[in-house]
């Protein structure tokens, strides 16, 4: 017998139109009013309550389950008494929102109340298809802790809200207490079934006991939304499914400027939905009224229900739609959600934007297409990220959870968003550099765009969030202010491509329309007689910073020619006037000594980087693309491929200094250094700060310079080499020991893409020995540090040994003893003496003997040098 309050109660709620399901078990049959279905033969109807009866086996799962289609809005109630010890194998979960009747099915959705389990409580899951049920609302623990006798009435709750409540009474009465956590999880808005499903083992096969299920929804139904499917086509979305009858009623519709639909249609597959079809053309910009629609339980919107909504999507076109914030690093979090996600912002006033077959890209990553249903406001947001992580991103609002959302490297990536006839609608290249916060660029702060008007402008328009929790994701950024673009694009540089193609490297995106216009561009030369025309012109996308031109003859191997624009537009519509002209050639392959190491910093100052430059010294244009660069030390070989991802090509006597980051070796030498010539590239192998071996090696792997670099090459006054190079001192010297020298102190101790502050250039004339110069001062200053004592030889073989003596005669430094000398080259002395003490400033003989073995011929020199010192 059940209590008499509760039929008392029972009757009261049974005279309502409001309770979707009540079963009391009063009639003493689950069959029918309602129909239970599933494991039929696994329950009995004992004393007006349901009570297990399955076989007494354990691991057995017995399920019942009857429709139900509350969903928001809504209190779910019941009874149970589980007269067993619960535990991982002895349990019961009562189902609230299940997809379908097969409550076992890994594909049902939903949501389920468990009663038992290893922590013997009573919680709130969320079942995802094919996944582990997640939990919602993690009750007590130890609140079913009886091994005989588990009495417990349960109430749950959910608004329309979306926001949860758990209730108990573990006396089976209704003087419920509520588990403390109280979430909001909206991620299934409908239902088909509601039911139970046990798990036992052999001894409790006719152990739990239910009754009193009770589900109400008291709440009138919400509109959600409407959108235009066409010009005169609506799809009105509810909160839940609405009584179809008068849901078909054209007169509870009406658009704020006075039509009526002509039919009104829910549909068969979500009756929360209903298919609005006019007369007349949508406007731009409507708003839909709803009067009198009902639930499937009785309650009525009394209304007027309104929602907005645009008019026919469209196709977004080029800056229409556009990527305003990215979370690449999302760790440590700050306050959003521990996900990658791009923000997506319809930069318009008026349109609404279909993003059928719109894609996220990232290259050499799988497309990320958004859904064929996608549509965005003028001005609305929406979070894009992956489809397991769209669930943190509901409460900000719109969100599109996408297959193959590309991993976003943290220290920056090229993203760009394509339309579905792969136009390049919006392109950005970001980088943590970006940021100007070091605190913000370790992690949890989005980056956000400034200015949506000027959607093209790279870093200057970027910044990090300033928002609290670490941005702003489906809201105005934070960042927000006019910021626009009034400069002219500048042409950087030329390349060309090949024998018949040139690509012209712009500072900003282009407007790709306006510089697809040949009769802007003019080559300034011509090949064996004949004109060089430009026969066709390419933007490269996706980011349009460059143009290709394809000419009408080839060019020649080495032969500079020169490109001018007359006039450069931006994607912001600034135009420039008359470009300067930009020089190129087509490059050729290096042979060997054509480029050279021309100086190196292997002993680099804490926080800095290592570079290595190379000096062009032959009269060809080479690229660099697809050389290599070899470190050779003490733990082994290292190589870093050449591969800047565009042909950078050398001119005769241009130089480029190679390192890990350009950015810090320019901040390393800030007086000293030409940004203009320092490349980074990926992999640049660390080098042995003592000594070491670099390597320069053509695209098939020949060797075209080595130089063996070494401490004892430095200054010996030098009281430690760590941030000082060693330059080359003549360019068509050898890539030997003798031909560097540390690089001077008045300019910093290194010259990175910059001329050397210790070359030299080759003597002349037909002397057979000259000191130049004949004054030096060796006090580093960049300024005649050493002199040379050079030579020129009459005929092969000779041995030469050369000593430095002072003005009293007394010996000062051996330069050479006995060495073989080629036929013409020089001889450094750097004004130490023999114990490497700065010799004293006065008048040095360089003395010079010369013996010829095959002849046994002799000859002496003398040369005077003087050391100076400036006052």
């Amino acid at each position: 017998m059940k209590p008499p309050y509760l039929l008392l109660l029972l009757c009261l709620l049974s005279l309502g139109a409001r309770a979707q399901l009540s079963e009391t078990f009063a009639d003493g049959d689950f069959t029918r009013n309602p129909t239970w279905t599933g494991d039929a033969s696994g329950f009995v109807v004992a004393g007006q309550v349901l009570q297990s009866n399955g076989p007494a086996t354990t691991g057995t799962q017995l399920q019942l389950a009857t429709p139900c289609q509350a969903s928001t809005g809504t209190t779910w109630e019941f009874w149970v008494n589980l007269k067993l010890a619960t535990s991982a194998g002895n349990l019961a979960d009562v189902w609230l929102m299940a997809s379908q009747a097969d409550l076992r099915s890994p594909a049902t959705k939903g949501y389920f109340v468990r009663l038992g389990g290893t922590d013997d409580e009573v919680s709130l899951f969320r079942k995802d298809s094919a996944r582990t049920a997640a939990v919602v609302i993690d009750g007590q623990n130890g609140t079913l802790a009886s091994s005989t006798n588990n009495l417990v009435r349960v109430r749950v709750t959910r608004t329309l809200g979306g926001q949860w409540k758990l209730e108990r009474d573990l006396t089976g009465g209704r003087t419920f207490v509520a588990e403390a956590a109280q979430p909001i999880d909206q991620t299934y808005q409908r239902s088909a079934y509601f039911g139970v499903s046990l798990l036992y083992s052999a001894a409790n096969s006719k152990k739990f006991f239910f009754d009193d299920f009770l589900v109400t929804d008291a709440t009138p139904p919400l509109l959600l939304r409407a959108t235009a499917l066409d010009a005169r086509t609506v799809d009105v979305v509810f909160n839940e499914a609405l009584e179809a009858a008068g849901a078909a009623q054209p007169a509870r519709y009406q658009l704020a400027a006075g039509a009526v639909p002509l039919a009104a249609q829910p549909s068969a597959l979500n009756p929360a939905v209903v298919r609005l079809t006019f007369g007349q053309d949508l406007g731009a910009r409507n708003v839909l009224q709803v009067n009198g629609v009902a639930d499937l339980f009785g309650n009525v919107a009394a209304g007027p229900l309104t929602a907005s909504f645009g008019g026919v999507p469209v196709a977004p076109r080029v800056g229409e739609l556009l990527i305003t914030e990215i979370l690449a690093d999302e760790t440590p979090v700050v306050g959003l959600p521990a996900s990658e996600f791009v923000e997506i912002f319809n930069n318009t006033a008026t349109k609404t934007l279909s993003l059928k077959g719109v894609r996220l890209l990232k290259p050499g990553s799988p497309a990320a297409q958004l859904p064929d249903t996608a549509r965005l406001l003028p001005g609305q947001y929406a979070v894009v990220c992956a489809t397991t992580r769209a669930a943190q991103f509901a409460p900000y609002g719109k969100v599109y959870g996408v297959s193959n959302f590309p991993a976003l490297s943290n220290g920056g990536d090229q993203l760009v968003l394509r339309g579905l006839g792969g136009t390049t609608l919006f392109e950005v290249s970001y980088s943590d550099d970006w940021y100007g916060d070091t605190r913000k660029k370790a992690g949890g702060w989005t980056l956000e765009m400034v200015d949506p008007a000027n959607y093209c402008g790279g870093a200057s328009n970027w910044r990090a969030s300033q928002d609290p929790s670490g941005g702003t994701p489906g809201r105005r950024n934070s960042v927000a202010a006019p910021n626009p673009d009034r400069t002219a694009p500048a042409l950087l540089r030329a390349a060309a491509l090949g024998p018949r193609t040139i690509r012209l490297y712009f500072g900003e995106k282009l407007d790709s329309a306006a510089s697809a216009n040949s009769a802007l561009y003019q080559v300034q030369a011509s090949v064996a007689g004949t004109a060089l025309g430009v026969q066709q012109v390419a933007p490269v996308g996706p980011d349009f910073r460059a143009v290709d031109l394809a000419l009408s003859a080839a060019l020649l191997p080495s032969q500079p020619v020169g490109v001018a624009v007359a006039r450069a537009t931006d994607c912001a519509g600034n135009a420039s006037g008359a470009l300067a002209a930009a020089s190129l050639a087509l490059p050729e392959v290096a042979q060997p000594g054509d480029l050279v190491v021309n100086e190196v910093l292997y002993n680099h100052r804490p926080g800095g980087v290592y570079f290595v430059e190379v000096l062009n010294r032959s009269l060809r244009y080479v690229s660099l693309q697809g050389y290599q660069l070899r470190a050779e030390r003490s733990t082994g070989p290292a190589s870093a491929l050449i591969s800047l991802g565009a042909p950078y090509v050398l001119a005769p006597g241009q130089l480029a200094a190679l390192t890990s980051d350009a950015g810090v070796l320019a901040a390393q030498y800030p007086s000293s250094a030409d940004a203009a010539n320092l490349l980074t590239i990926s992999g640049f192998p660390a080098l042995d700060n003592k000594s070491g071996t670099i390597v320069l090696l053509d695209p098939l792997g020949a060797t075209i310079d080595r130089y063996a670099y070494a401490d004892g090459q430095q200054l010996a006054l030098l009281s430690s080499t760590a941030g000082v190079s060693l330059e080359r001192i003549r360019a068509a010297g050898p890539s030997a020991a003798s031909n560097f020298h540390s690089a001077a102190s008045a300019v910093g101790y290194a010259t990175p893409g910059r001329p050397n502050s210790q070359s030299q250039g080759a003597t002349g004339g037909g002397q057979e020995w000259t000191v130049l110069p004949e004054l030096f001062t060796p006090d580093e200053d960049g300024h005649d540090d050493f002199t040379t004592l050079n030579y020129q030889l009459d005929q092969p073989g000779y041995v030469a040994s050369v000593t430095v003596y002072d003005a009293l005669g007394q010996l000062t430094r051996r330069l050479l003893r006995n060495e073989s000398l080629p036929t013409s080259g020089f001889v450094q002395w750097d004004g130490l003496d023999e114990r490497g003490h700065k010799a004293n400033v006065g008048y040095y003989v360089l003395y010079i003997e010369l013996f010829q073995p095959s002849s046994g011929e002799r000859r002496e020199y003398r040369k005077t040098v003087v050391v100076g010192a400036r006052l």
